[in-house]
């Protein structure tokens, strides 16, 4: 069958049409599908975040009390007691060598996600409080992302506004702090 020109653009241009359409679906098909499994992982990351936040939150709260000292203590105490039953041997010594070494390989785990954890929560509220006071200087927010040469130079600031405050002072100092200018 002969068709025209006409009709045979038109042919293509149809199946164009449809291939770009079903392409485009396919496409979307694996976008949403890349979005689900990475909002899978996503999802399991956030999971297992959530977990060791909580853990550290409640081990922070459970190792830092009087009874775990004690307990710690008390460890040590079995340990030492029961030296001569195993004659102060190379293994009593590497028993307690090795479990302090553990202990204090997880801890540090702990106590910097703790400490990483309060230290985003100060810098946020002292960020909030820069904020709302009228006359603070707003620069100061997020100051614990500036380089160390911008930390020296702000330093240098507060040095000599205290130096010019101290030198403003009258004998008769009534223990009013100094205003900056």
């Amino acid at each position: 069958m002969c068709l025209t020109w006409y009709q045979e653009e038109g042919i293509r241009a149809r199946n164009f049409a449809a291939t770009r359409e079903k392409l485009s679906d396919m496409a979307n098909k694996a976008r949403v599908q890349e979005a689900q499994k990475g909002e899978q992982e996503r999802d399991f990351f956030c999971a297992v975040s959530d977990v060791f936040r909580s853990f550290a939150q409640r081990s922070s709260f459970l190792l830092g009390s009087a009874w775990a000292f004690g307990g710690a203590v008390l460890v040590i105490l079995v340990w030492l007691i029961t030296g001569p039953t195993f004659h102060f041997s190379n293994t009593w010594q590497l028993i307690i060598n090795t479990a302090t070494t553990v202990v204090t390989f997880l801890m540090v785990f702990l106590i910097q996600n703790t400490q990483n954890r309060d230290a985003k929560a100060m810098h946020l509220k002292l960020d909030e409080l820069i904020r709302a006071i009228k006359g603070a200087r707003n620069q100061l927010v997020d100051l614990e992302n500036l380089s160390d040469d911008d930390l020296k130079r702000l330093e240098e600031q507060f040095r000599g506004l205290r130096k010019q405050a101290e030198d403003s002072r009258t004998g008769s100092d009534n223990g009013e702090p100094a205003k900056s200018r």
